[in-house]
């Protein structure tokens, strides 16, 4: 199977691999031949190759897995594959082995951005992945919305009108018509950093329009048509189409439903039985329980300042003292008077040196006269004479 040009389908994003597969999910009874389509990152299935009308597609975002199936065909060239999506598994069937593994090498290369390596293709057929690859991540950077901070005039992703959705011009279209019931307006990414506005009506049929919404560089938006509009911001876009065509045009805002009541199931004891009760909405709040007043807790004292161990002594002996002052009677006026004074140790009396030698006394005394060369002792000269009157006195008495 080789590849062809894509058809012209302007609705579809640029084809990158056609050829018939086999498909089968646990939806499909039985295997269904159909022409599929690789356009962009989903696959378009159509009941014959000239058909321009698809009956089915398959998004592959949400791709988990490419596989191959081992199981055995009838057909002897054939060879399957597998699938692997979030929420079903999908089996194809490639008339033949070459064809499984380039339909493998483009969907892994689509959907990851980058050829894998584990393929058995050849140079050529490696080139044609890498130039898809190219392709598809151009797309994606037209496709995707401009990134918010890039605007000076939209600065939060809130500031975005409640209708504006990320979807492409053909998933808009699918999504218009099968959630008719809430709008049929939307605003959605446009090329360059531009947004579009995508209409469905009904008229024998569903008619959808789209319409191109410029962003201007001196502030604001225009939309693009035969007597261009100038709006102040994206929700005036939306406001201009609902005014102008009688409020006809609604826009689509995908609001999931709430639930108005609260319910809970319950549980039989008897027979085990379940059931759906509905909780009261008269509820009163229970009080809460007053606010505990915390005692007050006194502040701590202040700690006595470490005494060196030097002054330890000192202190304690200071300390001792003022004891025993408190403790002591007080002392009388004339004391205090000479606790005032200060207390001097007693002066001697001036010493009286003779220079004349002593008179002759008996041998006695001289012997124990003492002598200092040829000064005299004024104490021993003193001795000296006493004990001469003694001795004149004890002659006297006899």
């Amino acid at each position: 199977m080789a590849t062809r040009p894509a058809r012209n389908r302007s609705q579809l994003p640029s084809c990158y691999y056609e050829g018939y597969l086999e498909k089968r999910s646990f939806k499909d009874k039985t295997s269904r031949k159909l022409w599929t389509s690789l356009c962009g990152d989903t696959l378009f299935f159509y009941n014959e190759k000239r058909d321009t009308t698809y009956v089915e597609k398959l998004e592959l975002s949400g791709l988990l897995s490419v596989t191959d199936d081992g199981t055995q065909d009838r057909n002897l060239d054939a060879a399957r594959l597998n699938l692997k999506m979030k929420d079903e598994m999908i089996k194809f069937t490639a008339p033949t082995a070459e064809a499984r593994e380039l339909w493998k090498g483009y969907i892994r290369s689509v959907t990851e951005l980058s050829v894998p390596s584990s393929l058995n293709l050849l140079p050529g057929q490696i080139h044609m992945l890498q130039e898809a690859v190219e392709r598809e991540k151009e797309r994606k950077k037209k496709t995707s919305p401009p990134p918010v901070s890039s605007s000076p005039y939209i600065t939060l992703q809130a500031d975005m009108p409640a209708c504006y959705h990320t979807v492409s011009r053909i998933e808009a279209e699918m999504l218009l018509e099968r959630e008719v019931k809430r709008g049929n307006l939307l605003l959605r990414p446009g090329s360059n950093g531009n947004f579009a506005l995508t209409t469905m009506q009904n008229h024998d049929g569903s008619i959808f329009k789209h319409y191109r919404v410029n962003r201007k560089h001196t502030g604001g938006f225009e939309i693009d048509v035969e007597n261009p509009v100038l709006c102040a911001t994206l929700y005036d876009v939306i406001n201009y189409f609902v005014e102008r065509t009688d409020r006809y045009l609604i826009p689509l805002i995908m609001e999931e439903a709430y639930e108005k009541k609260i319910s809970y199931i319950q549980s039989d004891e008897e027979n085990g039985e379940k059931s759906v009760q509905q909780a009261s909405t008269n509820l009163i709040p229970p009080n809460l329980p007053a606010r505990p007043v915390l005692p007050r807790i006194p502040a701590p004292e202040p700690a006595p300042e470490p005494v060196e161990e030097e002054d330890s002594c000192l202190y304690e002996i200071i300390e001792k003292e003022k004891e025993m002052d408190s403790s002591a009677s007080p002392p009388s006026e004339p004391d205090k008077k000479a606790q005032k004074k200060p207390i001097m140790p007693p002066i001697p009396a001036p010493r009286k040196i003779s220079l004349l030698p002593s008179p002759p006394s008996s041998a006695s005394s001289i012997k124990n006269e003492p002598k200092m060369g040829n000064l005299v002792d004024p104490l021993a000269q003193t001795i000296s004479e006493l004990k001469q009157k003694l001795e004149g006195k004890a002659k006297c008495g006899d």
